[in-house]
């Protein structure tokens, strides 16, 4: 699911410049397009989290990935800005409460020792979408022009919808190829979805604010990449479409690297410590200071090669905050983590409307591909800094604390 996701996300990132040569659209308009997308993601975010806590993340998901896919498929038949837009913004919806409610089923299918590395690899596999939709994307384009790029993409994401349905279950016991002993060895008390717990709304979004704002931080440079990296690369270096998709493809490796190491490296601290504040917040600040500093060299020189590898480290090591990011919400929240994961995924969803249309404003009005980059430099800094506010270590207050009684087990 979360490389489908981010292939229908980003997909028209690498169709850009065919849209906006047959639509006729300037860098701002096309950043407009790209923010539409933010809109209804920033607004599911914390209410979708929400439904997955209150129905479940099986009924809940199958409802966004039909509503995802058509988007994607209806995206291929825009004819104007306004419809460009607008289904864009019905994506936004579909994919809105995925990763909250995702993050809400890993709760009580995954070890408090192991959820770094779930939420590493999972995120690994949404890098690694945005690695192989601009090779693919060109591709289709070239095959059955962009429009049809889309129409396939949606297509294949239907697919995902009718086997999520049919294979998963909300609680382990109830899925029937599970064992005995595997749900031994899930410690976090799994509890049917039908308990619907009541959400402590004032408190919970007030412990999770630090958290937000971090992933503020770090999304705005995500969205950045996202969205405008092969526009990047085709308009600063004049690269063709199939070579601006490859220089992408290789930068977006780097973060499915950062992915899987971050959350394999915050497990091991856990393990070896017992420490959630070094296993978590210590390996987010390393991995914003990194990132910023490899991002120092692309202001420097105009090296292609250098260019990339810049890109493509700065990108591994702010992708290396995802594990231990997204395991707060679980290390904090508990039965609520549904919900928390959806306030600290309000910071980046919040970043996808700013990010891309900052980028589009600054490019259209100094023809500079290089400046808006200053901006991520600034806040990978300012998230580094403001990380120290964030406390995985203290249980949120307003639930049981028997949810709480295996964090740092296996």
């Amino acid at each position: 699911m979360y490389l489908i996701t981010y292939v229908d996300r980003v997909n028209i990132g690498t169709a850009a410049s065919a849209i906006r040569s047959e639509l006729a659209l300037s860098n701002t308009q096309l950043g407009l397009v790209f923010s539409a997308f933010a809109y209804p993601y920033l607004l599911f975010q914390v209410s979708g989290g929400w439904v997955g806590d209150r129905f479940g993340p099986r009924a809940t998901l199958f409802a966004c990935g039909l509503i995802w896919a058509t988007a994607t498929i209806l995206t291929g038949l825009a004819g104007s800005l306004t419809t460009l837009f607008l289904v864009r913004v019905l994506l936004g919806v579909g994919e809105g409460a995925t990763f909250p409610v995702a993050t809400r089923a890993m709760q009580y299918w995954v070890p408090a020792g192991r959820r770094g590395f779930a939420q590493g690899i999972t995120h690994a596999f949404a890098r690694f979408g945005n690695a192989v939709t601009p090779p693919i994307v060109a591709w289709l384009i070239a095959l059955v022009t962009w429009r049809g790029s889309f129409v396939v993409l949606g297509s294949t994401s239907l697919v995902w919808v009718v086997l999520w349905v049919w294979y998963f279950r909300d609680n382990p016991a109830d899925h029937p190829r599970i064992t005995q002993e595997e749900l031994a060895r899930l410690a976090t008390g799994a509890t049917p979805v039908a308990a619907r717990p009541e959400v402590p709304w004032a408190s919970l979004t007030r412990r999770m604010l630090p958290v937000t704002v971090v992933y503020f931080c770090y999304g705005w440079t995500l969205w950045v990449y996202l969205n405008w990296l092969p526009l990047f690369f085709l308009n600063e270096y004049g690269l063709n479409l199939s070579r601006s998709a490859l220089f992408s493809s290789a930068v977006f490796f780097g973060g499915v690297v950062g992915d899987l190491l971050g959350g394999t490296i915050s497990d091991a601290i856990l393990h070896r410590t017992g420490n959630l504040l070094r296993a978590r917040r210590d390996v987010v600040v390393a991995g914003f200071v990194a990132s910023g500093l490899c991002l120092v060299p692309i202001f420097l020189t105009r090296d292609l090669r250098v260019i990339v590898v810049s890109l493509g480290a700065a990108f591994f090591f702010a992708e290396i905050v995802i594990g231990p990011m997204w395991s707060i919400p679980m290390d904090i929240a508990g039965r609520y983590s549904g919900t928390a994961a959806g306030l600290m995924n309000t910071g980046s969803a919040a970043a996808a409307i700013v990010s891309p249309l900052a980028f589009g404003y600054v490019t259209d009005l100094t023809g500079n591909w290089h400046l808006p980059f200053a901006g991520s430099l600034a806040l990978l800094g300012l998230g580094a800094v403001l990380a120290f506010t964030m406390h995985p270590e203290r249980a949120f207050t307003g639930q049981s604390s028997e949810v709480f009684a295996s964090r740092g087990r296996t």
